[in-house]
């Protein structure tokens, strides 16, 4: 495989995993009194664990797999660690995103 085939499989593939991704969907779902700190992998634990109600429990359904989830929203919820943080103890960053 040449590398700008090989460059666009991996984007793609990285793509699909972070629409999927529970972290993505925790961070859209913004619900009151939901996990805040790593709640993507905490997500993903519960699923694997045969949590019945992640939707109540986090505002976000879980993924299709989340075993195979697991070690990209561990990555994701550390890199975005400084912001969850500061959600947590209630630091307003003025921070905004999506539609």
């Amino acid at each position: 495989m040449n590398k700008p085939l090989a460059r666009a499989a991996g984007l793609l593939l990285l793509s699909l995993t972070f629409s999927g991704c529970a972290t993505v969907r925790t961070l859209d779902a913004a619900k009151p009194g939901a996990p805040v700190v790593y709640a993507g992998t905490r997500l993903n634990l519960y699923a694997l664990q045969g949590g019945c109600c992640s939707t109540d429990r986090f505002g976000a359904e879980a993924p299709a797999y989340p075993a195979a989830d697991l070690p990209v929203s561990a990555l994701l919820d550390t890199l975005l660690l400084p912001l969850s943080l500061a959600t947590a103890i209630g630091l307003n960053l003025g921070i905004s995103g999506g539609l």
